[in-house]
């Protein structure tokens, strides 16, 4: 999932941001469908019935998470982009407990807090200066709706039950997360900006479909099954953790003493969170 980072950053640089978003789940229909599309024939009548429900899904994981940080990163740092994006395991925690009551003890506060340290202190690069200095504009609102958006996915992925497989489910879900993003798209692609569809499109919306697209959200699913909504949304912050290290091996950045340290918080804290007592 953390390989996004590597869309964030390159891809939007020749697709647009929503053109790239509908592209990418459009591309992961596709795929998926033609491994699927026996099967799904076969339940037609459970995808009708539970399609308003797989369209909310596909329009919360693939709509408003696809498109809302490439548009947020047009108006607003990578600094703030991660700090607000980790606030979503704890929209995750208040929508389980509140709604459906999920337990939360004291490890998992704990846990929450030692994630938060070491994702922050990647963040701000050890500089309490840097944390106070920030400022907001209105991509932080879109980058806030994102976590809010993922929050509602991880939850109602969970508790939502589903009579389709993980790989029917997420065939649905995608074509909903491109439906949804459609009017978007067609707005962007005539008053906007077009696309170019030429080699850096291809390269960009495959990679994006592939990597932190069919890959990141089937492992995140069968995660899910194991370890409950709630803990599974703790691994989020380990998005942070790989995202440096991306950025030091793909862009040169360099690796610091605090990257140790905040990997060391990181894992500890999701260490506690699943620690069963």
């Amino acid at each position: 999932m953390a390989s996004n980072l590597i869309v964030a950053r390159g891809g939007v640089e020749f697709v647009p941001p929503i053109s790239l978003a509908f592209w990418r789940w459009t591309i992961v229909f596709f795929i998926l469908f033609l491994f699927n599309y026996e099967k799904l024939i076969k339940k037609k009548d459970v995808v009708k019935k539970e399609f308003k429900n797989l369209f909310f899904l596909g329009a919360m994981g693939c709509g408003v998470c696809g498109a809302f940080p490439f548009l947020a990163g047009q108006t607003t740092t990578i600094i703030n982009m991660g700090i607000i994006y980790t606030s979503s395991p704890i929209f995750i925690i208040l929508i389980s407990y509140f709604l459906f009551k999920e337990n939360f003890t004291t490890l998992k506060f704990i846990g929450l807090i030692l994630c938060l340290t070491g994702v922050i202190l990647i963040i701000i690069k050890a500089d309490v200066n840097l944390l106070l200095s920030l400022k907001f504009t209105k991509g932080d609102l879109w980058m806030l709706g994102a976590a809010i958006g993922w929050a509602l996915y991880s939850v109602y992925l969970f508790y939502w039950k589903s009579k389709l497989s993980v790989f029917e489910r997420f065939t649905v879900i995608s074509l909903c997360g491109a439906l949804s993003l459609l009017p978007f798209y067609i707005y962007e692609e005539i008053l906007l900006q077009p696309t170019i569809f030429n080699n850096y499109f291809y390269l960009w919306t495959f990679f994006a479909a592939i990597s932190p697209g069919i890959i990141a959200f089937t492992l995140y699913t069968y995660t899910q099954k194991y370890l409950g909504a709630s803990t599974t949304g703790f691994t989020l912050y380990l998005f942070t953790v790989y995202g440096a290290f991306y950025g030091i091996i793909i862009f040169n950045e360099r690796l610091e003493v605090y990257h140790y340290l905040s990997t060391l918080l990181v894992f500890l804290g999701i260490y506690l969170v699943k620690k069963k007592i």
